[in-house]
């Protein structure tokens, strides 16, 4: 039967889609912990997959202004004085070369953080999600980073040593390194580029937390839209 008037017709339309949105309202509290867990780890390796994706290609480092390597502060000083010396090619190359060993490096975290993901515990997850806007960002860090250094470290040392300067560099920077003015992961490139290239990759992971927080629906799984729409 036909409903009798236009008004009582979008009475009725707003009230059945005032239901279906309370339908799939929810909170944190009525969010099972299978769910809040699910949906945790599936925004953890969509994240970390996204993140890994992006700086493991060709010039992944290079071409992004948010975690290009650059020449740490004492060097880049000198810069002048070493393209006036004819080293300006040499330098040039050392700042490809690091980028490059960052990029070559950053594909072996995918496993470790893999790994992480699966060691979560639903405290641990409930707690992530209510732990502001990085938690899920320093939850990688804290699990991953001494691990990830150590698998790094050798793979852009290899790198890095195809360039004549990168010698020279460590050094320099070694001796900086003993009056203080540096810290102690500048002092030999390998170090330098090897903590760089973690904090490119914690700083994007940081960047897909954030997309997949402001917009959980977007994200397109059914699961992450669920528990992170319940917490916004």
């Amino acid at each position: 039967m036909s409903l009798p008037s236009s008004p009582l017709r979008r009475l009725v339309a707003a009230s059945l889609i005032l239901a279906s949105c309370s339908a799939f309202a929810f909170s944190l509290s009525d969010l099972s912990n299978q769910d809040a867990s699910a949906g945790l780890k599936a925004a953890l390796e969509k994240g970390a997959s996204t993140a890994v994706a992006n700086l493991g290609r060709p010039n992944g480092f290079l071409n992004n202004d948010k975690v290009k390597i650059h020449l740490p502060g004492a060097l880049e000083q000198a810069m002048p004085i070493l393209r006036m010396t004819g080293m300006g090619g040499q330098v040039d190359g050392l700042v490809a070369d690091m980028n490059h060993a960052a990029e070559a490096a950053v594909p072996l975290a995918k496993p470790l953080l893999i790994n992480a993901v699966k060691a979560m515990s639903v405290s641990d997850a409930k707690n992530i999600l209510t732990g502001g806007d990085t938690s899920v960002t320093d939850f990688f860090r804290q699990k991953t980073s001494g691990e990830l250094a150590v698998k790094f470290l050798p793979l852009v040392k290899q790198i890095t040593d195809r360039n004549g300067l990168s010698g020279r560099y460590n050094a320099v920077m070694g001796q900086v390194a003993k009056s203080g003015l540096v810290s102690a992961d500048q002092s030999t490139v390998e170090g330098y580029v090897t903590q760089r290239a973690l904090d490119g990759l914690f700083l994007m992971i940081g960047e897909e937390e954030k997309a997949i927080r402001k917009d959980p629906v977007g994200s397109g799984s059914a699961i992450i839209g669920k528990v992170f729409g319940a917490i916004r």
